[in-house]
């Protein structure tokens, strides 16, 4: 096939074009340039703005068009009418944030979705003119602004779009460090400060289960709409914590430590805490962790051993990332000060 990927040079868009050449599909990336592209004779990269000048993508064609960037309504809509015919299906890679109630476990594709003002649209337009448009700095937006870029493609395109609803992506490249910080902070060995409850569920995806199933799904020209996540349910933070122990064979331990203490110390959840979402703090999003997938499963979504993806991201951290610090988890004299008090505490 002939794809077309819109981004392609960060986490999910790597492993697209890897998955993609591994298959023999040739790959057309349009960027703006700000990240290098796969070195490859067999890629061939056009730089532009999407925003500002799609004129260099008319009169081609292609099979397929992979959105992996759109976080504004109004940059989809030009994308997918421009390509209207110049592609069969359009595949838009949205996100879970889209559900307005993730109150309770179970949320399907058939759960409401977020909706936002005209103001917050327009306010989230001028912030993407800025050049500032990523995902962080929509903030509270984010999840709306994924639902309306959803309608805009399909409205575009009626018919040709599939809307891929991932939730937490990982694996190597993940440039969020929100897993990978539990990967490299167990190889560390020593004592690790660990989140509320043992059996507290978590529920992600690796980056390159995701990007095959995507294949998949063009190959077969498939529409409509998918959760693509982690088997809810599956995986606790103890199972997490312990694989990363056994695959780096390092010498960790884990303290446990109650939510309503780390609260009360203002460690900050998901950030300082990656994949911690305290039932105390954030009762909203009980079924954040717990979102359904069987609809992707049924459809081939198939998922690699735990070990696999902490090894690999142990690897690529180490060759890649190691002079850098990491994006996300708690800072080591902060862990340690907070160890110590709880254990004077208890």
């Amino acid at each position: 096939m002939k794809l077309l990927i819109l981004g392609g040079t960060r986490f999910l868009g790597l492993h697209l074009v890897t998955a993609a050449r591994a298959r023999d599909h040739s790959v057309t990336l349009f960027n703006r340039g700000n990240h290098p592209s796969p070195q490859s004779r067999d890629i061939e990269t056009i730089h532009g703005n999407r925003n500002a000048d799609l004129s260099m993508l008319q009169g081609r064609r292609w099979d397929a068009v992979i959105d992996t960037c759109g976080l504004v309504p109004r940059a989809v809509k030009t994308s997918a009418e421009l390509l209207s015919n110049a592609v069969d299906s359009y595949v838009f890679i949205s996100s879970q944030s889209v559900y307005a109630d993730v109150s309770l476990p179970g949320v399907d594709e058939g759960g409401a979705v977020k909706t936002l003002t005209r103001e917050q649209v327009d306010h989230a337009n001028e912030i993407d003119a800025s050049g500032q448009g990523s995902a962080a700095n929509y903030g509270d937006m984010y999840g709306g602004l994924k639902a309306l870029c959803e309608e805009a493609a399909e409205n575009a395109m009626p018919g040709r779009v599939l809307n891929v609803r991932p939730g937490l992506i990982v694996g190597p490249h993940d440039y969020t460090d929100r897993f990978t910080y539990w990967v490299v902070r167990v190889a560390q060995g020593g004592e690790v400060l660990a989140p509320g409850r043992p059996k507290y569920h978590v529920q992600f995806i690796d980056a390159r289960d995701l990007a095959e199933w995507i294949l998949t799904m063009v190959e077969r020209k498939a529409t409509g709409t998918y959760n693509a996540n982690g088997l809810p349910g599956a995986l606790t933070m103890q199972n997490l914590l312990d694989e990363c122990k056994s695959e780096t064979g390092s010498d960790a331990s884990f303290t446990w430590v109650p939510e309503a203490f780390l609260l009360e110390e203002g460690v900050a959840p998901w950030s300082e805490m990656p994949l911690w979402l305290p039932d105390e703090a954030a009762p909203q999003l009980k079924g954040f962790m717990f979102v359904d997938c069987n609809k992707a499963v049924s459809a081939g979504l198939g998922f690699r051993p735990l070990n696999e993806t902490v090894r690999d991201t142990l690897s690529w951290y180490q060759t890649s990332r190691q002079s850098a610090s990491l994006g996300a988890g708690i800072d080591a004299n902060k862990e340690r000060m907070l160890l110590s008090k709880f254990r004077h505490e208890v």
